[in-house]
């Protein structure tokens, strides 16, 4: 990744990071939908102003399949189905858990684009299961709403995982801005139904609450999404994915100093489990190699040139 790809990363890190913050200190007031709606209303219309002010045009043919997939699945279902899952589980916890996304691309890609399942794939998936039961069980006692609320961020990590995958290829055809805006407009078409809640929702909520949800839509989401697009559109599937290790630590100590909420011992415990499992199905050791990929260089040759690249999921 150059410079500026890395920088682009960082602040999609950061931003993704105080998202999962925000929606839980909104899950009081907004409900599930009704929050997704908001947020990407508002990441729509500034994404949109900004796209009119740089004539940014509409993107080609070929890039529309990535974007409606990733427009309906990333921005929309993966936002409501996070909201619901953050009103039964901790920021952290949620965090720890969305963050086998990157596992679910390399699975995804697997499936999706013939390249096959590696044992240490396999194994990653395993690792991470067993974490993710662990946190279940332990952020609220074995309570039949944490596990509720741990399987819907699981269900967001696989919509989070089919997005990557789907927006990777869009970005070949459109630029960043492109798939970034009509990507959110079309998961704020998907949300519509939810517009009854909202208006309901706003009419009761105190102003913090409302100024919660621009927040989200703003910088989370218009921001952050385009970061992270720009940042993809340069580099590789496998190393944005890997970026998003840092996502929960940096959750833990904004809601640490936000919110005064911070997972137990044993629910970290699990989530390092669950991240454990991320980087086993992300080692290189023992991979093998796919269909149309060269043969490994001569030693001499590895010597001369450095480390090899890092896997790119959706293209390989």
């Amino acid at each position: 990744m150059d410079r500026r790809a890395i920088a682009a990363a960082s602040v999609t890190v950061v931003l993704w990071a105080s998202a999962f913050v925000s929606i839980r200190a909104s899950a009081d007031y907004f409900e599930p939908g009704a929050l997704a709606l908001g947020r990407l209303l508002t990441g729509s219309a500034a994404l949109v102003c900004l796209l009119l002010v740089k004539r940014g045009g509409v993107p080609p043919r070929k890039a529309w399949p990535g974007i409606a997939g990733s427009g309906v699945l990333w921005f929309g279902v993966y936002m409501v189905v996070l909201n619901w899952g953050e009103q039964l589980v901790d920021a952290g916890t949620a965090s720890m858990v969305v963050n086998v996304g990157p596992m679910v691309v390399a699975l995804l890609g697997g499936w999706l684009l013939k390249e096959g399942f590696p044992p240490l794939l396999l194994a990653g998936m395993a690792v991470s299961f067993a974490g993710a039961v662990v946190v279940g069980f332990s952020s609220s006692g074995g309570g039949s709403s944490s596990v509720l609320g741990i399987g819907l961020c699981l269900l967001a990590a696989v919509a989070y995982g089919a997005g990557v995958v789907l927006q990777k290829p869009a970005l070949r055809h459109g630029t960043p801005m492109q798939v970034t805006t009509y990507g959110c407009v079309i998961g704020a078409v998907a949300c519509l139904p939810f517009s009854g809640q909202l208006v309901s929702d706003l009419a009761d909520a105190p102003v913090s609450a409302t100024l919660n949800v621009v927040y989200l839509g703003l910088f989370p989401t218009a921001l952050a999404f385009s970061t992270w697009a720009y940042a993809l559109s340069r580099t590789t599937a496998g190393k944005m994915g890997a970026t998003t290790y840092a996502v929960p630590a940096v959750v833990i100590l904004i809601s640490w100093i936000a919110l005064d909420e911070v997972p137990g011992w044993i629910t970290l415990l699990g989530g390092a489990i669950c991240l454990g499992g991320v980087a086993v199905s992300r080692m290189r050791g023992f991979r093998g190699r796919g269909p149309g990929e060269p043969a490994a260089p001569a030693p001499a040759a590895v010597d001369s040139a450095g480390p090899g690249n890092s896997l790119d999921v959706p293209s390989r």
